[in-house]
């Protein structure tokens, strides 16, 4: 038996099935810090790399004219999280900046639903009639749409950052009846009177899709203000009401993930909120490497 800066697991067996000297593992499956086992038989040596996580991506066969070489690598699960805060607290800035840098999937329940609004379906129709109310949309329209997105091929994959969702007890323990668990829950902390400011003054462009704000994020040309549109549900008095009834919310959330829950101070610059949650994210993107 032989070791590296990982555990490895050498040992030679002959034509007959008795043992032989261990065969020295090659300098390329040694680079991959991995479980390395090697053995002999019949005059070709065999050796088999795995790194100790958990998904297969690849194999790679290098034969030599008397030897034959498999290497089978893996990376880490890729990260799970969501992030949630109230309306205008920032969460697609940060959903953006996070989305760039660790090239999770970012699906935003908002979006989902409007989506579903906009194509004028019969659940489209019944969720704006509970928008417009600053009431949730109810669960059953919500969960398998959200359910579906997480299921596709890139979310399974690249990992996932959820966005607005769970936004109730209900929510939350209906993805973890599906199986969906997030290795981090992100909560932006805003104070309420900065919160009503930025979204009355919120404008959607609809022919890009870009959402402006008249005081901190105006927009580049006349053309483009002129055909700015306010969503529907971003007035001051849809937004007290949603406010309220997402910190009647939030608090039952909290203690379904209240051990990987992240407490971010939103009152401050986008880079000093992103500062908070890229240290969080890097940390637990490096303890994944090392399982």
């Amino acid at each position: 038996m032989a070791a590296t800066s990982s555990c490895n697991f050498n040992w030679g067996v002959n034509g007959k099935g008795t043992p032989e000297q261990p065969c020295s593992s090659s300098k390329s499956s040694q680079i991959l810090f991995s479980s390395n086992l090697s053995f002999c038989y019949s005059n070709i040596r065999y050796c088999l790399s795995l790194r100790s996580h958990q998904t297969l991506l690849s194999t790679r066969f290098n034969e030599t004219k008397n030897s034959a070489f498999v290497v089978a690598s893996a990376k880490a699960d890729p990260l799970k999280i969501m992030i949630s805060g109230a309306p205008a607290s920032g969460k697609g800035t940060q959903c953006e900046l996070i989305t760039k840098k660790y090239g999770l999937v970012h699906i935003a329940a908002g979006d989902l639903l409007r989506a579903e609004i906009a194509s004028g379906s019969e659940n489209g129709k019944r969720a704006k009639e509970y928008m417009e109310k600053g009431q949730l949309v109810p669960n059953e329209i919500v969960v398998m749409m959200v359910k579906e997105r997480l299921l596709l091929p890139d979310s399974q994959e690249n990992g996932w950052l959820l966005d607005g969702y769970p936004r109730s007890l209900l929510q939350a323990t209906a993805l973890k009846e599906f199986g969906f668990q997030p290795d981090l829950f992100i909560l932006l902390e805003v104070n309420e009177e900065i919160l009503v400011e930025r979204v009355v003054g919120r404008r959607l462009d609809p022919v890009t899709g870009k959402i402006y704000h008249l005081k901190y994020s105006p927009p580049e040309t006349e053309e483009i203000a002129a055909r700015l549109t306010q969503r529907f549900d971003d007035t001051e008095e849809k937004v007290k009401l949603r406010l309220q009834t997402h910190h009647q919310n939030v608090e039952a959330v909290l203690l379904m993930y209240e051990d990987i829950t992240l407490k971010v101070n939103g009152n401050v610059p986008k880079e000093d909120v992103f500062a908070q949650i890229d240290g969080a994210l890097t940390k637990l993107h490096e303890d994944r490497k090392l399982i």
